[in-house]
């Protein structure tokens, strides 16, 4: 028999294994992937939504071409 202010009981192991996921969705980028569908849906509603490697093609582009510097 368990502690009743242990942590399994407390939901404190779920707590973190859903924090965990959480940071993991965010560090792949499956969060800006979802944040820029809904910006889509919601303002351009016409354009038809990029697969998500046509995503991810379209952020690595945009992240390392152009001119990066100030002078």
């Amino acid at each position: 028999m368990r502690a009743p202010n242990s942590p399994v009981e407390g939901g404190a192991v779920r707590r973190a294994w859903l924090a965990w996921c959480t940071w993991l969705r965010w560090l792949n980028g499956d969060v800006a992937y979802q944040r820029f569908i809904a910006h889509l849906r919601e303002h351009h509603p016409d354009r038809p939504a990029p697969s998500r490697v046509e995503f991810f093609r379209m952020e690595t582009d945009r992240r390392w071409n152009g001119v990066r510097r100030c002078c």
